[in-house]
């Protein structure tokens, strides 16, 4: 096992794998382990609703961002929305994306979930 001094230190070793860079030990037996930082709500309290196609080869994505709501709990709102529509999607970086033009019926079913929402973008 090697130890290097430069600024982000050891980071794998063929002994233990993947190592910590701050306590320097196997990730197994990390115990410097931090909570999962909380997804940080949006400064006005308004969850917007968009749509979205740049970036996706044309095909349209609706994006729900703006919920003051921990991991946990957007991943679950997240499988509520996708199935309501019936469609795919994801929850990356605390915003819910859905496959396909969804704004109107995500609009209404947060507000039914007492969310203030807005349709952003056009």
């Amino acid at each position: 096992m090697m130890k290097s001094k430069g600024a982000g230190g050891l980071v794998y070793s063929t002994d233990a794998g993947r190592m910590c860079p701050v306590c320097r030990k196997a990730m197994a037996q990390c115990n410097c382990k931090r909570a999962p930082q909380p997804v940080a709500p949006s400064a006005d309290g308004i969850v917007r609703v968009s749509r979205e196609t740049k970036g996706r080869g044309g095909k349209a994505v609706t994006l729900v961002k703006g919920l003051a709501l921990d991991e946990v709990k957007l991943n679950e709102l997240g499988k509520k929305l996708k199935a309501a529509c019936g469609s795919g999607g994801t929850v990356k970086d605390g915003i819910i994306e859905v496959q396909g033009d969804h704004c109107d019926k995500l609009v209404e079913l947060l507000q039914a979930q007492g969310h203030k929402v807005k349709r952003a973008g056009g």
